[in-house]
């Protein structure tokens, strides 16, 4: 695996199939570990977990334990909340089959465990451990056992705490193997991070996620082949910015070039500038539609307007005579799509301008739109030899990328991402970041946020931090620069006290950079 500097490389950071994480455990049991040992360690560490938190206990639990290992880890736990002094009572709805969960289970009936002969009651106070299937479910389960949790978590009677996968749910896909699955209030993962959990669909089943940790080697997590990386606002302490020279030029502090907005669609033009500004770029400009234009030395007095879009009659921006008026070479990076209308013909004779482009190119929104009505479609990207970055929410992706059929977000991003040497921000969410051969969950973000505008501030944003890569590093910068940008702004999102507009997160951004440099210079 090639290094990878932004997050380390760590349990609490990657992120494996259900398989991987499998044939890790097997390679810990081949190596000496007996397999009680690594039960007896997984239970005591989510029952340290649950020790932290003593108000789930207070009303007493009910252990839902599976037949396999899982359950294993269930009648573990179970064992230290009753010697706790914790009222703790077991149910198995199916037999059980490992030797080791059998005889965990009747050594807890030995010293004073109750074990119901009927299922609980989903309207009791207790709390619910779901250690039935966890990581190694791979079929669908009874829809009746579904049914009583999901009846316990609709009436809000008490809590469901999941142990590694919620019953139910695919560990890869994050989607249910029936119509349903489990819906826990904290699922706790154990190891690693399982893909299927971070995504967009497992939403409403994971609830919280919290790792626990077994104390699995560096040595390896750095053998997996896995490269793909959880990334939460915990993170913002690792990370680090360029620190350009104090006595470097404005333009050589990153230059970028805005191309965005439309008769149609004002609004998005000012929101992407907004968002270059805030990240500090030494030198912005834009070629905007004359609406705006006009306005520009009133609104944002430091951005240089290099050109004017035409419109069509039906009021989108052309952007042919603007491309060949301008020096695109000038620039670090440029942003072409926020509001810019569709146009078939117009993106047509664009084309060859934006094939030849030697800088970074970063397409969003409408730019994807017109990409994909194309006659080329994606094979644009084939044609373009430069370094080229997209920014499609998921709708956006599937016009463009049409024949893609993949069981998660990640690998639907790595796919493409591969296929057609671009980097990709799919986003959602839990946006994904992907380059031909690494990928980054967002998680944990802020639902509030998903507003109008936001994805307009965001490709500007990019856009102006990307140039002071470029300028910093000799024009050179890989894709997790761009997994940094995404996290950033998320990040000043789930911050901005002021609420939760594209405007007010765009002044929150500018703040939030200060802030992270201010940190790295003390």
């Amino acid at each position: 695996m090639k290094k990878i500097i932004w997050p380390t490389i760590d349990s609490k950071h990657l992120v494996v199939y259900s398989k991987q994480m499998l044939d890790l455990e097997n390679e810990m049991f081949s190596q000496g570990m007996p397999q009680e040992a690594l039960m007896e360690k997984v239970g005591i560490q989510i029952s340290k977990w649950f020790f932290k938190r003593k108000f789930l206990l207070k009303k007493g639990v009910v252990v839902l334990l599976g037949p396999g290992h899982n359950g294993g880890d269930g009648a573990v736990i179970a064992k230290e909340l009753f010697l706790k002094g914790y009222l703790v009572k077991l149910w198995c709805p199916f037999p059980l089959k490992k030797t080791l969960t059998i005889n965990y289970v009747n050594y807890l009936t030995s010293i004073g465990v109750e074990k119901l002969k009927e299922a609980p009651d989903p309207e009791g106070k207790y709390l619910w451990i779901d250690a039935i299937f966890g990581n190694n479910q791979k079929r669908k389960v009874d829809e009746e056992i579904i049914e009583l949790f999901n009846k316990r978590f609709r009436k809000k009677s008490g809590k469901v705490v999941s142990i590694d996968v919620p019953t139910g749910l695919c560990p890869d896909s994050g989607k249910p193997f029936l119509k349903n699955a489990v819906r826990a209030n904290y699922t706790l993962v154990v190891g690693l991070n399982k893909i299927g959990l971070l995504q967009d669909t497992a939403l409403p089943y994971v609830g919280e996620l919290h790792h626990i940790d077994i104390g699995i080697s560096k040595d390896q997590l750095i053998k997996l082949e896995s490269k793909i990386f959880k990334i939460t606002y915990q993170d913002l302490k690792t990370i680090k910015q360029p620190l350009l020279p104090k006595n470097t030029s404005k333009y050589k502090r990153g230059r970028t070039l805005i191309i965005a907005g439309s008769n149609k669609y004002p609004g998005a033009a000012l929101l992407a500038i907004k968002g270059a500004l805030s990240s500090g770029a030494g030198f912005v400009s834009a070629i905007l539609p004359d609406l705006v234009a006009k306005s520009m030395w009133q609104v944002e007095p430091e951005v240089v307007v290099k050109g004017r879009l035409k419109s069509d009659s039906d009021g989108n921006s052309i952007l042919f005579d603007a491309l060949t008026n301008i020096d695109l070479s000038n620039y670090d990076s440029i942003v072409i799509g926020p509001g810019i209308g569709l146009n078939k013909e117009d993106w047509k004779k664009s084309t060859e301008s934006l094939l030849g482009l030697k800088g970074l190119l970063i397409l969003d929104a409408d730019a994807l739109n017109r990409i994909s009505k194309s006659n080329l479609g994606c094979k644009f990207f084939l044609e373009r030899k430069s370094k080229t970055w997209i920014t499609p929410h998921n709708e956006e992706f599937m016009r463009l990328f049409t024949d893609k059929d993949c069981n998660n977000k990640i690998e639907l991003a790595i796919k493409a991402a591969r296929e057609f040497n671009i980097s990709i921000l799919l986003k959602g969410a839990n946006s994904v970041i992907a380059s031909n051969e690494k990928a980054w969950q967002l998680c944990g973000t802020d639902a509030e946020t998903a507003r109008a505008g936001l994805g307009d501030l965001l490709s500007g944003f990019i856009g102006g931090c990307s140039s002071i890569d470029l300028s910093y590093s000799g024009n050179c910068i890989k894709t997790e620069s761009l997994a940094k940008f995404v996290f950033l702004h998320s990040l000043a999102a789930s911050k901005c006290k002021k609420g939760s507009t594209a405007s007010l997160i765009g002044n929150q951004l500018s703040k939030l950079m200060r802030k992270t440099k201010a940190r790295q210079m003390s």
